[in-house]
């Protein structure tokens, strides 16, 4: 025979105050826990979504990132040769040589200095692209000073709109259009003629060749040939995962950081439910005794008790994980530790964060509330009826 589940929520109205306490703190903890989770897959989506499955991306063995890649011209030209390389609908093949530099432009508000990725990009870039859509202005021409902005570069830094100049490498550049990529990095970068950035910054060669498979499945033959092929020093990848690689080193600090922040203010949410719990026992000293002498066993109080313990975590969890939902609603900025260049990103909640937020939540309550369910569980009839 087991105690009606209508007893513990009884209880827990009884007792208001110290319950809506205990599920508070409860609700901050799994809402920072939930809300680092959220910053950390925020950042891997923006990154992984960046790149497009059928295309390849050639890098310098040893780079990282295109900032510190370096692709020579003659190097280059072999790679337009792959007779892997889509066509476009045009005829032309869909191959891209682009170059990647950072400059540190000043932040509005602030005023502080931030860096950005300039990228220099051929006739094909925009088409190897389609997450970008110009939403203002127009293209830059080829052999101009002109540049083309994401909307989280205008968004976020000074000087930088339509018709506006910018100033680095010795030269203006005329903000001629506005790009939209949606939630991916290319969002945060400034994009003008190769050969233009090229010149200006003086670069002897590229730092990336990008190219769209005409059949991903050709992805591995193309990989070996590229990096058996004696005549070039470059590794490849799909740009998926080259992009993937990026968020990895950020997004693991974000989750360290977020799991012990959680871990340090979880202890104090396991000594509150605790204490809420163990109040509970004292005060319903004369009822466990009288549940004892109706008949329930000692495991009957046991899960009674802990059934208690475990509803504080559950409406603590769906709280903090309620409130950090809205944390979707919020676009943030930071330093990209892969590339050192601003990254603007959203907070994304998936299913296995809400998971993992109950999972803890309910944890917290079980751990909060078993040693004062096991001393109820073992009050002796007698003692317990004399005590009232």
């Amino acid at each position: 025979m087991a105690i009606p589940i209508s007893y513990n929520f009884r209880n827990l109205w009884t007792r208001r105050l110290t319950t809506v306490l205990t599920i508070s703190g409860m609700a901050l903890v799994v809402f920072v826990f939930a809300s680092m989770l959220m910053l950390a897959e925020g950042l891997q989506k923006t990154l992984v979504e960046t790149g497009s499955y059928d295309n390849m991306i050639f890098l310098r063995k040893g780079a990282a990132t295109e900032v510190v890649s370096g692709v020579s011209r003659d190097q280059a030209s072999i790679l337009e040769t792959l007779p892997e390389i889509a066509s476009g609908s045009k005829g032309q093949k869909l191959v891209a040589k682009e170059t990647v530099v950072l400059v540190a432009l000043p932040k509005k508000g602030s005023g502080k200095p931030s860096n950005v990725v300039l990228r220099g990009i051929g006739e094909n870039s925009v088409l190897l692209r389609p997450q970008v859509r110009l939403v203002k202005g127009r293209l830059p021409r080829v052999g101009s000073s002109e540049v083309i902005i994401g909307t989280s570069i205008a968004k976020r830094f000074e000087g930088i709109e339509m018709d506006e100049t910018l100033c680095c490498a010795m030269r203006n550049w005329r903000v001629v259009g506005i790009f939209d990529a949606g939630s991916t990095g290319f969002s945060s970068e400034v994009w003008g003629d190769i050969d233009q950035f090229m010149q200006a910054f003086r670069r002897p060669g590229y730092s990336s060749v990008i190219f769209r498979l005409r059949d991903p499945s050709e992805f591995q033959n193309v990989k070996s040939r590229v990096e058996n092929d004696p005549r070039l020093t470059l590794v490849a990848k799909r740009e998926t995962k080259y992009y993937a690689e990026q968020s990895e080193m950020m997004a693991k600090f974000l989750r360290i950081l977020g799991t012990s922040l959680t871990i340090i203010f979880s202890l104090g949410a396991i000594i509150g439910a605790m204490i809420t719990m163990y109040s509970a026992v004292a005060n319903r000293i004369a009822e466990i005794g009288t549940l004892r002498a109706l008949g329930f066993k000692r495991r009957d109080i046991l899960i009674a008790f802990l059934v208690e313990s475990l509803l504080l975590g559950l409406l603590g969890g769906l709280i903090g994980l309620f409130f950090a939902s809205f944390m979707q609603l919020i676009t943030i900025s930071t330093m990209n530790f892969q590339t050192f260049a601003e990254l603007a990103f959203s907070f994304t909640l998936t299913f296995e964060i809400i998971y993992k937020g109950m999972i803890f939540s309910l944890a917290m309550g079980f751990v909060g509330g078993l040693l004062p369910s096991i001393r109820a569980s073992r009050m002796v009839i007698v003692d317990a009826l004399r005590a009232s």
